[in-house]
């Protein structure tokens, strides 16, 4: 191993690693592929102006008769909401949502009657969770267990045998 080092600590067998690839390759395919870009873009949008054209060529004449609009359509006068057919489209879709939001809240959280002659009401939701908590979840008797009225007939069955 000391024969491969000279005096001036050279090896002849050893030299530096040349590079695998050039700056000059990669800028050639870089400069490439911006142009291809640049060509690319330039055909779109050649084709985009010549189907654009082409669409206003052949499309239909209008009757003289309609009126050309210049005014936004999607804006409705007040006094304009009756000609429209329902259902109409939001005036202000942030107080309606708002309100409807509320009107749900009040709905959760308050007591009132469902269905007054059947006797169904509506109770707060924290206080339904409540009374469930409390109460359990009603359950249904499990099939082939008699319930507690038929395990009172099959005794009162079994005493008058």
């Amino acid at each position: 191993m000391s024969d491969d080092i000279h005096i001036d600590g050279h090896n002849e067998e050893v030299e530096f690693e040349r590079e695998d690839l050039a700056a000059k390759p990669i800028l050639i395919f870089l400069l490439g592929l911006t142009i291809g870009c640049v060509v690319v873009a330039l055909l779109l949008r050649g084709l985009y102006s010549y189907l654009d054209a082409y669409e206003n060529r052949h499309e239909p004449v209008q009757s003289p008769l309609v009126q050309q609009t210049t005014a936004d359509t999607r804006v409705v006068e007040p006094g304009n909401i009756s000609k429209f057919p329902q259902p109409r489209l939001e005036t202000n879709e942030t107080t309606e949502i708002n309100a409807f939001r509320l009107q749900e809240e009040q709905t959760l959280n308050s007591y009132g009657w469902v269905d007054q002659q059947a006797g169904v009401v509506r109770i707060p939701i924290h206080r339904a969770m409540e009374l469930v908590a409390q109460r359990g979840l009603p359950t249904r008797p499990q099939a082939g267990v008699p319930a507690d009225g038929d395990k009172a007939k099959e005794s009162a069955g079994k005493a008058k045998k």
